[in-house]
């Protein structure tokens, strides 16, 4: 039903709920992102902001240990830590700001 009323942003969210409904039914596959990343080289984003990992591990709370570890392949960083990496990788001095500001 379309009147005078309609608007663009009305067309795209019943559109949008099409869409949804389909999906629903198995009728139609939506793409899925995965925002965490599996795997984080840790030593590189390192070595990229020109820091020890004493450095490294003060400056964004970590473990100095779990650091050596994951750099060394003993161990994956768990998600919350692969989210803060990747933060960290993308935009170092939010992430300085954030807990600059929370202390």
């Amino acid at each position: 039903m379309t009147t005078k009323r309609d608007t663009q942003f009305g067309k795209d969210l019943v559109e949008s709920l099409g869409e949804v409904a389909a999906h629903l039914r198995g009728d139609l596959d939506l793409p899925t992102y995965e925002v965490v990343p599996e795997k984080v080289d840790v030593a590189a984003l390192r070595k990229r902001m020109k820091m020890t990992q004493a450095q490294f591990a003060k400056m964004f709370g970590f473990s100095p240990r779990a650091l050596q570890d994951w750099e060394q392949g003993r161990r994956q960083p768990e998600r919350s830590a692969r989210v803060l990496l990747t933060v960290i990788d993308r935009d170092p001095k939010a992430v300085l700001k954030a807990l600059h500001e929370a202390a």
